[in-house]
């Protein structure tokens, strides 16, 4: 009875330990993927996830201009062909007044996303004159938030498109050149939030529908809200995003984009304020008023739930004019920026405010590696990564060439004495022939798009749909993101 019994419960843990080693594999196709959440990851040794911060370059602006001021605000970045263009609001406060001036929408723009101007566009008259780069000054002034329509079914005169808040929510705006602004609607579409922020919306191309993300309370403190909409007039009741595992604190705003290089992850980088505290020094001393911040990395693959990272992906740092209050603010869109370094492949750009309150406010630019935002990281007595169990498109043939490799690309960094070797396994784990780590390139240097290659081969095509993992050894290196390339 007692060896009757002894067998059942073997049986039982066996049956257990299969279904819990059941996997479904993830299908990534030929998309990148970045390791700024867990998802890709299956195990960790003696390796970890690294956050990355971006560096401090030159001023791309300063908000000195009459129809502008020193509370020049919720800067929107974005490229329109050959065109980066800014948009942003223009505004005053006057301490001696203990007032706001005014508020209205400006304009730059620039070439390269580095060295910006202001046209005169003539359009509205401030302060006397149309020589300004004033593009409107009606509702939704605070915070006009624009974007460049890419939905396939867009009229040629909705191009652009915006949100802005006014009297009951959030008001829609189109344009055909992103200079003349008209109202879609003359009631606001969004009406369920707290809208004194930057609330933003784009059209999400890997879901084929318009996502909004904009600013509610939830227990007193600032969060945020999401809705999505088909044709960005009527739109779902915004709910609050989930951010699991992290304290709530008041996220200002939040600069949600779809990563470019990876379009299904959504990258966003609020503004986290601290109503509490305030700058140890400041200019003004009777007008050092509470709320210092910084800016934060969240990462979602649905839009509803997040991953965020806690410790500041842009600290304040040592310019004392960034830890005045309401500063750091991280302008709404990513560029990519030639380096001035030789040899040096293209780096993102990224936008922030300084010096706010106070004047003159100003924008720096920040630079931050290509998918650099969180690497898998090891040192150098070394350390290993393996993927979830994930499947991989098959070549795709292009006309009158056939069918280009599958290959694995890797966006990877490694000391002089570092290295990178990997190897495929399959469902059980072990290593595929021919594909072993025995067989792995040991790889040392830099690089954003290194195939590897084992003993000299790197098509993959045969193993194309079948479920698979990689397992990485690393040593002084970091990887920032993978895919398997079809021939793109």
């Amino acid at each position: 009875m007692r060896v009757r019994v002894s067998l059942l419960c073997l049986s039982f843990l066996i049956l257990l330990s299969g279904i819990l080693s059941a996997e479904e594999p993830a299908h990534i196709g030929s998309r990148r993927e970045l390791f700024v959440d867990d998802w890709m990851i299956h195990s960790l040794k003696n390796a970890r996830q690294e956050l990355h911060h971006p560096v401090p370059q030159e001023v791309a602006i300063t908000y000195d201009a009459p129809a502008e001021g020193n509370i020049s605000y919720y800067v929107r970045i974005l490229k329109d062909g050959d065109l980066y263009r800014m948009y942003y609001r223009g505004a005053h406060h006057d301490w001696s007044k203990g007032k706001v001036t005014h508020q209205v929408v400006c304009y730059a723009e620039s070439d390269d996303a580095i060295h910006w101007r202001k046209p005169d566009l003539g359009l509205f008259e401030f302060n006397g004159s149309k020589k300004n780069n004033v593009i409107w000054t009606g509702t939704g002034a605070h915070n006009f938030s624009p974007f460049l329509d890419t939905n396939p079914k867009c009229k040629p005169d909705e191009k652009f498109k915006a949100l802005g808040s006014g009297k009951g929510g959030l008001y829609a705006f189109a344009s055909a050149d992103g200079i003349h602004w008209r109202l879609l609607k003359d009631k606001p579409v969004i009406t369920k939030g707290a809208f004194d922020s930057q609330n933003l919306a784009f059209w999400d191309e890997h879901r084929g529908r318009y996502v909004d993300f904009h600013r509610g309370f939830t227990n007193g403190v600032r969060a945020i809200m999401t809705c999505t909409s088909d044709d960005f007039v009527n739109w779902t009741t915004p709910e609050f995003i989930d951010i699991k595992n992290s304290p709530p604190q008041h996220l200002y705003t939040n600069a949600t984009i779809a990563y470019p290089r990876a379009p299904h992850l959504f990258l966003a980088f609020p503004k986290r304020f601290v109503p509490s505290r305030k700058a140890a020094w400041h200019p003004d001393p009777k007008n050092n008023h509470p709320g210092v911040s910084d800016g934060v990395l969240m990462t979602s693959r649905d839009g509803m739930h997040w991953t965020r990272w806690d410790e500041a992906f842009l600290r304040p740092g040592q310019n004392r004019e960034r830890w005045w209050q309401r500063n750091n603010h991280i302008a709404w869109g990513i560029t990519t920026t030639p380096s001035p370094l030789p040899g040096h492949v293209p780096e993102l750009s990224l936008y922030a405010i300084e010096n706010y309150y106070v004047g003159p406010c100003r924008l720096r630019r920040f630079t931050l590696r290509q998918d650099g935002f969180v690497s898998i990281n090891a040192p150098f007595t070394g350390g290993e990564m393996t993927t979830r169990l994930i499947t991989f498109d098959g070549p795709q043939a292009k006309e009158g060439k056939g069918k280009p490799p599958v290959e694995l690309e890797l966006n990877l960094s490694t000391s002089a004495a570092g290295s990178v070797k990997c190897e495929l396994l399959d469902e059980k784990g072990q290593p595929l022939p021919g594909f072993s780590l025995k067989e792995s390139e040991e790889f040392y240097g830099d690089e954003l798009d290194h195939v590897m290659t084992w003993k000299g081969k790197s098509d993959l095509s045969a193993f194309a749909g079948k479920p698979l993992r990689v397992r990485f050894v690393l040593k002084d290196a970091d990887l920032y993101s993978l895919r398997f390339r079809n021939g793109e």
